[in-house]
């Protein structure tokens, strides 16, 4: 069985490498989906990547992952912050796993980016790895489903 791992990006990622890069790092979301299909590949799944600036398309995609993937990789952008419509979007397909990524370290930012909605509802939260950071996501999600190289399996155990 293959399975499909949703990642979800959220407002204002569509500008990366333009917006900040001294923060959020200068690759483009482009090269950031194109890293994520190539980690695909090498865990032996398939990868669905989309970006939304509207939260309800977000909540949308959720629930269809909810239906149709084996896993989420949600990079919130400042909706982490601020969802509580995200949350209980992730809420409704529990227990599949979702991941939570952010850029930049939050905790080491402003303080009202210290929380995050998604975090309660995440299987986990990986942040201030920048791009990294999805591949880190989706290795974690792969093992969680008993996907890619039986090594990364024994040592995510």
């Amino acid at each position: 069985m293959t399975h499909t791992i949703f990642v979800i990006n959220g407002p204002n990622l569509n500008m990366l490498g333009k917006r900040e890069p001294g923060i959020y790092g200068g690759k483009t979301l482009d090269e950031i989906d194109v890293d994520c299909r190539s980690a695909g590949k090498t865990l032996g799944v398939e990868i669905d990547f989309r970006q939304s600036n509207h939260e309800g398309v977000l909540v949308d995609w959720i629930q269809e992952a909810g239906g149709s993937a084996s896993g989420v990789v949600i990079n919130p952008g400042a909706y982490g912050h601020t969802s509580i419509a995200l949350h209980d979007a992730i809420r409704s397909i529990q227990p599949m796993p979702v991941a939570e990524v952010h850029l930049s370290n939050i905790h080491a930012r402003e303080p009202f980016r210290h929380k995050t909605m998604i975090a309660p509802v995440a299987t986990g939260v990986i942040c201030g790895f920048g791009s990294h950071g999805y591949i880190l996501a989706l290795h974690a999600i792969a093992s969680r489903l008993g996907a890619g190289p039986d090594s990364l399996r024994e040592a995510t155990r």
